[in-house]
């Protein structure tokens, strides 16, 4: 009786054992997996971070890590470091998403960040060194030129009575008088800054073109895109594909983000 019960206090052993050794392998092999890299989201003018929200659900639901810049629009040097700083505070690789002109932000906060594996400019611009918005938008003219209005400081607001056309044209009309109303100015001495290295140069890079923009000429976003080789996507939306067309931005975003 007594060597029986230690056969099976010792079987058990050996079986609590096995399981113990087969669920240490798997956590083994289940920490080597990479991760999945985060997502950092960089707004325009005219707009705060809030703006992305129809994207991350689609992009969470996925299950990556979100987080949405707010830049001040004071200075683009500020908001650079800002987007700096969320870049540099991720834990793992980082798909760096712009658009308009968050799209110069990226490029600019991308340079010397060893962790961003990855670029996406939606309807944005991606300067080279030497160049600077104002040029550009003069020599690939919109709608958007017309459209602004400054305030006593020099920051620049979208005309409420052009938004539509300019800036949000398929974007359903309650959403867009919520857009007009509590819109982010810009700080119009940014048009002016001369852009250093691009970080588009050494980062591989996906484009949303938006094909309706008037407010960055459609062939101006060719033009960035093709000079950047970036992986280019073409969608039937005004200035604000993130909103009027979510699930196609969400789709570029995550192609960049699973690319190898």
């Amino acid at each position: 009786m007594k060597n029986k019960w230690s056969l099976s206090m010792l079987t058990y052993v050996v079986i609590g054992l096995a399981i113990a050794l087969s669920a240490s392998i798997a956590n083994a092999q289940g920490s080597t997996a990479p991760a999945k890299p985060s997502i950092v989201l960089v707004h325009g003018a005219f707009a705060d971070g809030s703006g992305w929200s129809h994207v991350i659900p689609l992009l969470e639901k996925e299950g990556y890590t979100v987080t949405a810049v707010q830049n001040t629009m004071t200075s683009f040097e500020a908001d650079v470091e800002t987007t700096k700083r969320v870049v540099a505070s991720q834990t793992v690789p980082v798909v760096l998403v712009g658009h308009s002109y968050g799209g110069a932000v990226i490029t600019a906060a991308s340079v010397g960040a060893s962790n961003v594996k990855a670029l996406v400019y939606v309807a944005a611009f991606g300067p080279d060194s030497g160049e600077a918005l104002g040029p550009l938008l003069e020599k690939y003219p919109s709608l958007i030129g017309a459209a602004l209005v400054p305030d006593a400081a020099g920051y620049l607001y979208i005309d409420r009575a052009k938004f539509n056309e300019a800036f949000a044209k398929d974007v359903n009309p309650t959403e867009q008088r919520v857009m007009a109303a509590t819109q982010k100015p810009i700080n119009s001495v940014i048009f002016g800054h001369v852009f250093g290295t691009p970080g588009w140069k050494t980062v591989p890079s996906w484009y949303l073109v938006a094909s309706q923009d008037n407010a960055i000429n459609p062939e101006l976003q060719r033009m960035f895109a093709n000079r950047m080789k970036a992986k280019t996507t073409e969608v039937a939306a005004s200035h604000v594909p993130f909103i009027s067309k979510p699930e196609a931005t969400a789709k570029v975003i995550l192609e960049a983000a699973k690319a190898k």
